[in-house]
């Protein structure tokens, strides 16, 4: 009896144990664009580097996400982002919503990741960039043949069998755009833009859905990024990854904290965690080109001089004619969005 009393008192005091190390934790609340795939790996290493914080994930669409945080900054509702577009957070960043603060180790990542402002207001994680996905059963089927070019989508024989992403909902839809019209020059773009419309089925709210869509033979051309196209084909479905021989519109995933959190100390040490070389190798799993030197790795399906196919992308440009860009695409093609 006295051998089952003391394991009972046991038991209740490791229960109180656990019970208030959860107590003491911090909630930190964290708006994301990352892949819902992403987010558990995430959450359960900072968590783990960081045992006195818990990390609240908030995920949508880059453009749903960029929307709300700026509807929120009279009333901020979160404490940072991590894995949102760098050119969304430079958006965040001339509204005043950030919070200046250079992370711990953030000299070790490469400059061009890293916010030229003393304190830093956001720091990069990864590159990703426009892929194709290409589904070559539903192809030979239809008889289309495989495009190589960014050009090549504009061809009567793939009328009808493109989706894309929304550029206002999806952080992809914004660099494709973005990239078209820096590769080509504006009018040019458009112009492009305007052919492309012609055989495009459908523009859909996320950047992962068209490889998706292609994946399950919806539809023969998904216009995606290369990690939902790596997890695509890894999955068993039929389809190829084409990366347009004019160049690969891309943003970087990026990190900072917003103004206001009063939970700051906590916030700051996820903000350290984010650009440690842990952090990086968790990036690594998903894109070829990661912020701290050495953690990338080679990616089944992503060529190796992947890095020399991004185009020159200015990213100031884009973040400052972002609202300009949006008004002008909506005008054009919105009558082809998905219903939300």
């Amino acid at each position: 009896m006295l051998r089952k009393m003391m394991k009972t008192a046991i038991a209740v005091s490791l229960l109180g144990v656990m019970f208030s190390a959860t107590a003491q934790r911090t909630p930190v609340r964290v708006y994301s664009a990352l892949e819902a795939d992403q987010v558990k790996a995430y959450k359960e290493a900072a968590e783990k580097a960081i045992p006195d914080v818990e990390v609240q994930f908030v995920r949508d669409s880059t453009g749903v996400m960029t929307a709300k945080l700026i509807a929120e900054k009279a009333n901020p509702q979160a404490d940072m982002v991590w894995g949102l577009a760098a050119t969304s957070l430079m958006v965040l960043e001339a509204d005043g919503l950030l919070q200046g603060y250079s992370p711990k180790g953030v000299e070790k990542l490469n400059p061009r990741f890293v916010d030229s402002k003393k304190p830093t207001e956001w720091v990069g994680m990864d590159v990703w960039a426009a892929t194709i996905c290409f589904n070559t059963v539903e192809a030979a089927k239809r008889n289309i043949p495989k495009p190589e070019t960014w050009k090549d989508l504009t061809k009567p024989i793939y009328k009808g069998q493109i989706t894309m992403p929304h550029p206002a909902s999806s952080g992809t839809g914004f660099l494709d755009v973005t990239g078209w019209l820096q590769t080509f020059g504006e009018a040019e773009g458009w112009k492009y833009m305007d052919a492309l419309h012609e055989n495009v089925a459908q523009y859909v709210h996320s950047g992962s859905k068209p490889c998706r869509q292609a994946g399950a033979g919806e539809f023969v051309i998904g216009i995606s990024f290369e990690y939902r196209a790596n997890a695509t084909k890894a999955s068993g479905a039929p389809v190829d990854l084409i990366f347009p021989k004019e160049g690969l519109g891309w943003d970087m995933e990026a990190a900072a904290i917003l103004k206001g959190t009063k939970k700051l100390d906590a916030v700051k040490k996820v903000m350290d965690f984010a650009v440690t070389k842990e952090a990086n190798e968790l990036y690594a799993k998903s894109y070829a080109i990661t912020a701290y030197p050495g953690t990338a790795k080679p990616l089944p399906n992503v060529p190796a001089n992947f890095e020399t196919m991004l185009v020159k992308n200015d990213f100031q440009w884009a973040a400052k004619n972002r609202d300009r860009i949006l008004a002008e695409w909506s005008k054009r093609y919105n009558a082809k969005a998905e219903k939300q």
